[in-house]
């Protein structure tokens, strides 16, 4: 009897650090972000990234500093811990592609006509 049950407690044991290896914590990028792309043209090298959560959708809103425009992006996916989105920008499509590595920190890159353009972004604490 004693085995029994010292194997059933083995089990469940096993059961339950199996199913917190399988249970991925999600990262969520909404909030606000600032971000900095080195290489990109001047006047787009930093800004910051709003990313809204509305009835399970992704909102994107990108900013520069010193301007009030706001640019609004198109065809925002999150999947996988990956956020890709497109913007216009001087009347040219813009699609970004941002892993979120943790709470704080996303990395990737803008695709443009003219190239690939690596940027970083830390989450802004309130």
């Amino acid at each position: 009897m004693k085995q029994i049950v010292t194997l059933a407690m083995l089990v469940l044991f096993s059961i339950s650090l199996t199913n917190a290896q399988i249970t991925k914590t999600k990262k969520d990028p909404a909030g606000d972000w600032k971000f900095e792309a080195p290489y990109a043209p001047e006047g787009y090298t930093t800004g910051n990234i709003t990313i809204g959560l509305a009835e399970k959708k992704y909102t994107v809103t990108i900013s520069m500093p010193g301007s009030d425009y706001k640019i609004k992006s198109e065809n925002v996916r999150f999947e996988n811990d990956s956020l890709k989105f497109s913007v216009y920008v001087e009347d040219e499509n813009v699609v970004v592609k941002m892993k979120v590595e943790d709470a704080a920190k996303m990395t990737g890159a803008a695709s443009t006509s003219e190239g690939v353009i690596p940027l970083t972004a830390a989450k802004q604490t309130e």
